[in-house]
């Protein structure tokens, strides 16, 4: 079957699923192969769970005409998702960088809903798989589609950029994300630029932190940019006025109270400005859509427990991200502070040397009270407090309280899973 064909399918019963466990009733099963799982084998499963069609790609599976084989599932889910984004009317725009890519896409989406349908990533489902099922929840009067774009390696962003063809770009920042995948630093750089090029390419719109020498240079000779920036009257001029805890910010005659914590937030709700501003969004809508979101899902979460100010950052981390974070802790006018660090994944040759960084600078910003979790951070050399993993951090806790009234600091990769220790606390 072709790919228009199976659009026309698509459009009759346009939901799409790869996760036979969350199959609803007419869903289109596309059986996706992994490491540990083969979907062809879930065939039947997904039929008996209500699926309308199932797309296979080994023959053997072929049940009835409720299953379509085809060549590869995983390529034909791609071309269907290309398909339909040509197909329908929506812009789209696409967000990319090390860190604050979720809490960025989130702002822009709850500016731009302001005043247009618009749809966006679910969660951080940003990759090979998650961008095609983004752009297949595409609605027929969608008007802006927002898609997260994540990678670890060279060539990723370049080709999810050929699936989205995005009309409009944003890079949050370059950062020490991924170095085993991306080979450093500069890999980094030049995997996260991937967007800018197809934009530049394609000649299409940018937005940038005109105050990120990175971006900066990046566009010096670019016409189609529109930037932001605290310092330089020559792009749209959005300040930061305070960060105890929450992130307020001077635009024009406005002072905006967000919601967020950590001044590496600010340039977060400056993307969600600059685009919103670009998109004809009234600023005093972007005030009311930027003071009325709260972060969720480990990001930054605000909770008080037991007396506990607890800063709850435990959805992922990496150096770059871990440092602003203890940067910003130092910072908090809060007393009896306490760090809870897990380890950072994904760092390939620099993991020991950045362990090492991050619990020097734990120490360079005089913290008293540090707990390092993971074989990471156990390897390092310190004098505070290094368990190997969370149940030695869980039992710990249990028999050394808190003193009351702690500030609290929580922040470690996704693998980590420190969300846990608010059962501890």
């Amino acid at each position: 079957m072709n790919v228009q064909d199976l659009h026309s399918i698509f459009l009759e019963f346009p939901s799409v699923n790869t996760d036979t466990r969350k199959i609803k009733e007419n869903d289109i099963f596309f059986a996706l192969k992994g490491d540990n799982f083969n979907g062809n084998t879930y065939t039947q499963h997904a039929i008996n769970n209500g699926a309308s069609y199932v797309i296979i790609d080994q023959e053997e599976y072929y049940i009835n005409d409720k299953t379509i084989l085809v060549d590869n599932t995983l390529v034909m889910l791609q071309k269907l998702a290309n398909y339909h984004r040509n197909f329908c009317n929506a812009k789209v725009l696409s967000i990319t960088g090390s860190n604050g890519k979720t809490t960025t896409k989130e702002l822009i989406n709850t500016v731009l809903s302001r005043k247009y349908k618009t749809i966006a990533t679910v969660g951080n489902l940003n990759n090979h798989i998650g961008v095609p099922l983004t752009l297949l929840s595409i609605l027929p009067d969608t008007e802006i589609a927002i898609v997260e774009m994540g990678a670890n390696h060279q060539k990723e962003i370049q080709f999810l950029c050929e699936i989205a063809e995005p009309d409009f770009g944003y890079i949050t920042n370059f950062g020490k994300a991924h170095l085993e995948g991306f080979g450093g630093v500069d890999g980094v750089i030049k995997g996260k630029s991937e967007l800018y090029d197809y934009l530049t390419k394609n000649k299409k719109s940018i937005f940038f932190n005109a105050d990120d020498s990175i971006q900066i240079n990046k566009l010096k000779n670019y016409s189609k940019k529109y930037g932001f920036s605290s310092i330089n009257s020559k792009y749209y001029r959005i300040e930061l006025e305070e960060v105890q805890p929450f992130v307020i910010i001077k635009v024009e005659d406005s002072i905006i109270h967000s919601n967020l914590i950590g001044a590496y937030n600010f340039h977060n709700c400056c993307a969600a400005i600059i685009v919103g501003k670009y998109f004809n969004v009234e600023l005093t809508e972007i005030k009311i859509a930027l003071e009325k979101y709260t972060p969720e899902n480990n990001r930054s979460q605000i909770i008080q427990k037991n007396d506990h100010y607890i800063i709850l950052d435990a959805y992922n981390a990496n150096p770059s991200s871990m440092k602003v974070a203890l940067e910003n802790f130092k910072a908090l006018k809060k007393t009896n502070k306490v760090l809870i660090l897990g380890d950072m994944f994904e760092l390939g040759n620099s993991a020991e040397a950045e362990h090492q960084t991050i619990t020097d600078l734990t120490k360079t910003l005089q913290f008293e009270n540090v707990l390092f979790v993971g074989e990471n951070f156990y390897r390092t050399h310190t004098n505070s407090m290094k368990l190997k993993n969370f149940e030695e951090l869980k039992n710990h806790l249990t028999e050394h309280k808190l003193k009351d009234f702690s500030t609290v600091l929580i922040k470690g990769s996704r693998g980590m899973a420190l969300e846990r220790v608010l059962d501890c606390l």
